[in-house]
């Protein structure tokens, strides 16, 4: 499946917005208009305006929204869902080449808020997924202690944790240890 840049961007920003929202022990991510303003800063959202509660709300909405598409059990479910977000955010697709990049499209339209542009546009990516038959691929964390959403990009689709080096590498040592103390007797 060919991924563009954009595409690629759009996949990053929807799982790390998903990704804030509040868990058994984890705080919610976006606490207030000012973590909001570094999300907007890291993700580069472009042409988004001064951020208010108003905003906060909003997106806080849609990453329930987009938790619920990752949770989907199959592609019609998930459909269902993305079209949802993207009817309601308005979409007018168009070119741009802007801020040195090349020519992709921008889903939302021109002065949408920033909860729009953001299911517009990530929600463009997510059905791209869907369309290729790789709704499969947008996945949770199989950590008992971890539910992060995560794009599973591996060629084989076997990617199991959200980032092997902490929650993959973890549960590893945990069963290695197990076996061990098991054969220890």
């Amino acid at each position: 499946m060919l991924i563009t840049h954009d595409t690629r961007c759009a996949l990053d920003t929807v799982v790390d917005l998903v990704n804030t929202a509040p868990e058994d022990d984890t705080p919610d991510g976006l606490p207030d208009v000012a973590a909001l303003e570094v999300f907007v800063r890291q993700h580069q959202v472009s042409e988004v305006g001064v951020l208010t509660e108003f905003d906060l709300a909003a997106v806080r909405k849609i990453r329930s929204r987009f938790a619920a598409v990752f949770a989907a059990p199959d592609a019609r479910g998930a459909a269902g869902l993305i079209n949802e977000l993207i009817a309601a955010a308005g979409t007018t697709p168009r070119l741009t080449d802007h801020d040195g990049y090349d020519w992709h499209v921008h889903y939302f339209a021109p002065g949408a808020s920033v909860a729009d542009h953001l299911a517009a546009d990530c929600g463009m990516a997510l059905a791209f997924f869907v369309v290729a038959g790789e709704q499969e691929r947008l996945r949770r964390c199989e950590a008992p202690d971890c539910r992060h959403a995560f794009v599973d990009l591996s060629r084989n689709r076997s990617r199991r944790y959200c980032d092997s080096r902490t929650c993959g590498n973890r549960l590893h040592v945990a069963a290695y240890r197990a076996r061990r103390k098991e054969a220890a007797g």
